[in-house]
């Protein structure tokens, strides 16, 4: 069924700046799965993405064809409701002298500022999902106080108080520290019991946890693997997509990857 799919490409090609990103894309997101698209960088990540929030569009052929949750026109507003993107210059928008509490609250509203005129519902919604990311005690913290991985968390959970469709986590443990990694994954892992969708982009295969039903390589702007985890992740695909001889493996689901001596 045509609903199934929430993102719907058939022979798109993008431009940006002259240069051509996204190339001959055909693929389709289900409702259903969490999915997780690696690729080196410049190799169309974040294009795709803008695709999907429509700040860079397709070229338009009679061949060509793109839906977003099955509306080839979708208003911005609505795509704003349904689709929640967190990525690593978010941070630069928000006042240091923010407290978390009000930083999830301005996720109401689309801004990243102090509301002034909050209601009880709006604050019972930001309490609700600080338990859910079990964050309660950030609550009173000031943004510029917390760690990189309370940081990212804070973010999304803000991304996630209005109740999307789908959530855009673009690059989510780039620049941090081990602590902090595992803390952001370990928070990434249990949002898979939310009606959200995640969407996850990156560059990094440690990214790739259990939740994920779907690995999609990009390469070029082009995608040369797209499946289940256990047989797209291997060394052969590896290779193809980073250029160099690695040699991949799992340990209590988590996957390494070895550079193989030159």
């Amino acid at each position: 069924m045509a609903n199934n799919f929430w993102f719907k490409a058939k022979n798109i090609n993008c431009y940006k700046n002259g240069f051509k990103v996204i190339k001959d894309l055909n693929l389709k997101i289900a409702y259903s799965e969490n999915v997780i698209l690696i690729g080196p960088n410049g190799s169309g990540k974040s294009s795709l993405i803008e695709v999907i929030n429509r700040n860079i569009y397709p070229v338009i052929t009679d061949k060509s064809k793109l839906y977003i949750f099955n509306k080839e026109l979708i208003n911005l507003w609505e795509l704003r409701k349904r689709i929640s993107t967190v990525n690593n210059d978010i941070k630069n928008r928000i006042n240091p002298n923010l407290q978390v509490f009000d930083l999830i609250l301005s996720g109401l509203y689309g801004r990243y500022c102090y509301i002034q005129n909050k209601t009880d519902r709006d604050s019972y919604r930001v309490e609700k999902m600080m338990k859910i990311m079990n964050i309660c005690n950030l609550s009173k913290k000031y943004f510029s106080y917390l760690s990189d991985g309370e940081k990212q968390i804070s973010l999304i959970a803000r991304a996630l108080v209005k109740k999307p469709d789908i959530l855009i986590l673009d690059e989510p443990i780039a620049n941090l520290d081990y602590k902090s990694k595992f803390f952001v994954l370990d928070k990434i892992n249990e949002l898979s019991k939310l009606n959200t969708k995640i969407f996850c982009v990156t560059h990094d295969i440690s990214m790739i946890t259990r939740i994920y039903d779907r690995v999609i390589m990009l390469k070029d702007g082009k995608i040369i693997a797209d499946g289940h985890q256990n047989k797209v992740i291997n060394s052969e695909n590896l290779k193809k997509l980073y250029g160099i001889d690695v040699e991949v493996t799992k340990n209590n689901g988590l996957w390494n990857i070895n550079r193989l001596s030159r």
